[in-house]
């Protein structure tokens, strides 16, 4: 198969990126809005604060090198079994 498998999921895929009403009277209206163009602009998504922004990202760019480094050699290596115990019973799981 060539161009992998991925590209059909591009054009069959529905975009589900705008819930649509379940009562048939709203979904009715929303599609003739859409057929006609009359969709009502969608609501501002809130703003993130800047700050706590920053924050987070500099907590996350941080956080695994720091508590490997408080943790013993022991604690690491039971860590990295117990990862590598779940990714190989996710592929099991697969098979």
């Amino acid at each position: 198969m060539e161009g992998g498998p991925h590209y059909r999921y591009d054009v069959a895929m529905p975009d589900r990126s705008s819930k649509r009403p379940r009562d048939l009277n709203q979904l009715a209206q929303r599609l003739v809005q859409e057929a006609t163009g009359e969709v009502p602009a969608a609501p501002p998504e809130p703003e993130k604060d800047p700050a706590a922004v920053a924050l987070g990202r500099r907590g996350g760019l941080k956080g695994g090198k720091a508590r490997a480094e408080k943790m013993t050699a022991e604690e690491r290596s039971e860590a990295a079994r117990r990862a590598a115990q779940t990714r190989w019973a996710d592929r099991k799981s697969e098979e």
